[in-house]
């Protein structure tokens, strides 16, 4: 059987591959066409690798081939036409969109819960972090795990006397922009002090190391004591890291994987050209830090047998393949935007 390549700098990744072979694959039938490649965000990459194997496997003749390597460097790979496709946890801006020649198609397929994951000796519960004291943290006014702030959030718990080292992405990232959009729209200092984007200027008050990937991130962190950093929620799932429960725009302290994504992503519209930012979402029972993340299509593919394959992916992709998003960890789509997906798939020639 066919394995995903998982990144050997995260090793409990590996336990994914206990759960290949158990999903639904789509019908087979087209003409071959060959190798087609992919590149971009790392944040959905275990869901990615096993959808486009299983993909892979029931079509005769097709090989879609992805590559990890930040949503930036996807971008500008699509940009380039050095891909077939491409994938971002940050929509292209107008901007980005006007480089692509023929035209471009983004699809959201999947969504995930960034989660702040730490590695605190002694501390192997999920820590209460409110949203003050999270900013505090990436802001580095936060300094030390056993904080007054902290404190007051976990109370019984005995936080050690220890240096916080936050652990950041080192490449252009999709997960950088989630986050940085989020704390940019709820706390002032950091919309003033730093903004978002996919790369920014990093506190300099905060102790920051950086790591590339969502992969090395949590690599990073496993190996760093007193450490803390921000991955998608897979990642840390089967790294077996804890991950804070965190305050939301309602109030309330919501774990990652609990609903709260579903929650988020239900409470907003798709706009039509289905860019969509959940900065802070008003949900009561929404996880606070939810993104989508993007397919990025060629509307002008140039050869039909390949946008054909495309556009049956798609379809895999958001009616099957979401069985298998749910059982990893990531968000399911609504149904309503999974219908606007399929349909506008048709776009890709």
């Amino acid at each position: 059987m066919m394995r995903p390549s998982i990144p050997r700098s995260c090793v409990p990744l590996l336990a994914l591959l206990l759960l290949l072979g158990g999903c639904d694959t789509p019908e087979e039938g087209a003409a071959p066409v060959g190798r087609i490649t992919g590149a971009g965000a790392s944040f959905p990459f275990p869901l990615y690798s096993n959808w486009f194997k299983t993909f892979s496997r029931a079509r005769a003749g097709v090989r879609i081939d992805y590559q990890s390597k930040g949503s930036g460097a996807g971008v500008r790979d699509f940009i380039n036409r050095t891909v077939d496709f491409a994938a971002s946890d940050a929509a292209m801006t107008d901007a980005q969109l006007a480089e692509v020649e023929g035209g471009a198609i983004l699809l959201p397929v999947t969504a995930g819960e960034i989660v702040l994951a730490y590695n605190v000796p002694g501390v192997d519960v999920s820590l209460r972090l409110p949203r003050a004291v999270y900013a505090g943290i990436f802001l580095g006014e936060v300094r030390r795990w056993n904080d007054a702030g902290l404190a007051a959030a976990n109370p019984g718990l005995r936080l050690p006397d220890l240096p916080i080292t936050v652990v950041r992405r080192a490449d252009s990232s999709g997960t950088t922009n989630a986050l940085t959009r989020h704390l940019a729209a709820t706390s002032p200092r950091w919309a003033e002090q730093v903004g978002a984007g996919t790369t920014v200027r990093w506190p300099e008050a905060a102790n920051y190391v950086a790591a590339p990937k969502n992969d090395g991130v949590a690599a990073t962190i496993q190996q760093t004591p007193g450490s803390i950093g921000y991955i998608e929620l897979v990642y840390a799932r089967f790294s077996g890291m804890p991950t804070a429960t965190l305050e939301n725009a309602a109030g309330r302290f919501v774990a990652p994987g609990t609903g709260g994504g579903e929650a988020a992503l239900a409470s907003v519209e798709l706009p039509e050209d289905m860019r969509l930012w959940l900065d802070d979402p008003a949900a009561a029972g929404a996880y606070p830090i939810v993104t989508y993340t993007w397919l990025l299509f060629y509307r002008d593919q140039g050869d039909p047998a390949v946008a054909e394959v495309l556009r049956d992916l798609v379809r895999y992709c958001v009616t099957e393949g979401q069985a298998l998003a749910r059982r990893l960890g990531y968000v399911t789509l609504p149904e309503t935007v999974a219908a606007r997906v399929l349909a506008a798939a048709g776009e890709i020639r």
